[in-house]
């Protein structure tokens, strides 16, 4: 086993930060490491805006879910899908682009670039030292962190992430075993098994986690949070910033 897939293993969300700011060269690190990721068809079609203003970020972390630790990082990054420069390109060469950045397919190709892109960062970050935590939370308010990030058509942010200085580390979550995870020659719907005993796995977890401690299980989780956070305006949403229209 190399470094590099050391340093991924080790992975863990940090949700406690020192106030220590990353620095511009660090910035500059990371965004590069994330432009190195692979891209649809090369289209790049994604953008990361960086949030440095304390009053700005403490609203974010606010309609982000009310995290705290949002404005406390040492950066925060959004990750946004882009196919707002290409519909300018596209005018400037006189070619319609309409009929494919307003389908579906296009929202999907600038989510994945985005997502793409900060795994890149991601793993830079812990490369260094760093922690990191993704913000999901950024999509329940997306209305309006979308306003207060003078983001237009065309653009939608996807997920935030928090790169700073840990203060406190998350204990490692174990995860789906290799067998529920990994199908080979076709897709294979007999894992209620391996996800019982996952829950078992995972009820432990939480119950012996240094920080927190609960009663529940994968399960409880994953399906708890799909059933609270259905975010059925997120059509909508896409519908009238020009996206997934087809």
């Amino acid at each position: 086993m190399n470094q590099t897939i050391e340093t991924i293993l080790k992975h863990v969300s940090v949700r406690s930060f020192t106030n220590r700011p990353l620095t511009e060269e660090q910035i500059k690190q990371l965004v590069t490491a994330a432009q190195a990721a692979s891209t649809a068809s090369f289209q790049q079609a994604y953008s990361i805006i960086g949030v440095t203003d304390p009053e700005l970020k403490q609203k974010i972390a606010k309609l982000a879910g009310d995290q705290p630790f949002i404005a406390e990082g040492g950066h925060f990054f959004v990750f946004c899908a882009d196919v707002n420069r290409h519909k300018q390109m596209a005018e400037d060469l006189e070619i319609d682009i309409t009929e494919t950045i307003e389908g579906i397919d296009a929202a999907l190709v600038g989510a994945i670039d985005a997502s793409l892109a900060s795994q890149n960062l991601v793993i830079a970050a812990e490369s260094m030292g760093l922690g990191v935590c993704y913000i999901g939370g950024v999509r329940d308010a997306i209305i309006e962190i979308s306003e207060l990030l003078d983001i237009p058509d065309y653009v939608f942010p996807v997920f935030g992430l928090v790169v700073g200085y840990p203060a406190k580390r998350n204990d490692h979550k174990p995860r789906i075993p290799f067998e529920g995870i990994y199908h080979t020659n076709g897709y294979n719907s007999n894992t209620k098994e391996i996800i019982k005993q996952y829950d078992e796995t995972t009820k432990l977890y939480y119950e012996n986690r240094s920080g927190n401690k609960q009663s529940r299980t994968w399960s409880d989780t994953a399906i708890g949070s799909l059933a609270r956070l259905p975010r059925s305006f997120m059509k909508d949403f896409l519908n009238s910033k020009g996206w997934a229209k087809r």
